[in-house]
């Protein structure tokens, strides 16, 4: 019953996990793409802007690479679906932040050092986890999602005209309030009629939503209104649930485990007790409102046994892990 999906950002893993059985991408994660080649000048172009004019001519550049990214990622998936992330860390981390990086930064833009280090500066936030990162940026810098779904959809209506079958699921990142869903799905449904019109063809689609803050899953009956899938995203739900910092937990966690504070790590494996708490009222509360909502999971507890048996006892479509794991995932 239960499908196993792989999180790939590039055409290489998307092959290694259908080798490995997958049955399709359950995360692909767009920022990896942002990281090739010269494509960070482009990115770090469209950081240095000051107005939405200057953003749209850098992400103009950025386009034809993602639309190729996602044209190579739907063959390699012919037929199979592919779940991709809008964009979710905060601006700040395509960066540099020490200075001979920066003086680089300034040359290869042409502009002085104090620009950069300014813009550094001013995107610097004491809780990077909890600030302005996926769908908020979205909502105040529209221009990056309406690019990033524009080269979705024209990558799939290109891959279409090409024999392959191409099932795209488009998924917003980070919300917490359904105004935010609605606003940057409405807007995303515009970007989708005008790439349908000129490309003379049509792709189905979905919009759908990672379940990553606890308070989304408490109002996922209000989400699944508009929302057509879930994809839990048990990574930062774990983080945002007990109050630790996966990237510093390790400090006290073996002292935990070793105490018997907690039976398991939870980044490793899901807490069933509390996330999984959250994780079973998001499900529930969603089909309350639309029965056939597909759901997921796509943190790394998609490759843990115990937490892949966890899944389909409460009912999930699919878990999602990285190509090594989905082995695991499927025995």
């Amino acid at each position: 019953k239960l499908k196993i999906r792989t999180n790939a950002d590039t055409p290489t893993d998307a092959r290694v996990a259908r080798k490995f059985g997958a049955e399709g991408i359950g995360l692909c994660r767009t920022e990896h793409m942002f990281f090739e080649g010269d494509r960070i000048i482009s990115v770090r172009e469209m950081i240095l802007a000051d107005n939405t004019a200057g953003r749209a001519c850098a992400l103009e550049k950025l386009l034809p690479m993602q639309r190729g990214d996602f044209e190579a990622i739907f063959e390699v998936m012919d037929g199979l679906p592919v779940t991709v992330r809008l964009l979710d860390p905060p601006l700040h981390e395509f960066l540099p932040h020490d200075v001979a990086s920066q003086k680089e930064m300034a040359e290869v833009m042409k502009v002085p050092l104090e620009t950069v280090k300014n813009k550094v500066t001013s995107l610097h936030e004491f809780n990077p986890m909890l600030g302005h990162r996926g769908c908020r940026l979205g909502v105040t810098y529209p221009e990056i999602y309406d690019m990033q779904v524009r080269a979705i959809l024209e990558a799939a209506c290109r891959v279409k005209k090409r024999g392959i079958r191409v099932v795209p699921e488009i998924m917003i990142p980070l919300v917490g309030v359904v105004r935010e869903f609605t606003i940057l799905k409405d807007r995303m449904q515009k970007v989708a009629e005008t790439v349908f019109s000129a490309e003379g063809t049509k792709v189905s689609f979905m919009i759908g939503t990672m379940i990553e803050i606890p308070r989304a899953a408490l109002v996922a009956d209000h989400i699944a209104e508009s929302a057509e899938f879930f994809s839990f995203g048990t990574n930062d739900l774990t983080q945002m649930t007990f109050g630790y910092s996966r990237d510093d937990a390790a400090m006290f966690l073996n002292e935990y485990l070793r105490q018997g504070i907690l039976e398991k790590d939870p980044f490793q494996s899901i807490d069933e007790e509390g996330v999984g708490q959250l994780i079973r009222v998001g499900i529930e509360k969603g089909r309350s409102v639309r029965k056939d909502l597909k759901t997921g999971i796509c943190g790394e507890h998609g490759g843990d046994p115990a937490s892949v048996k966890f899944c389909h006892r409460v009912g999930m479509n699919y878990v999602s892990c990285s190509p090594y794991r989905v082995p695991i995932a499927r025995l």
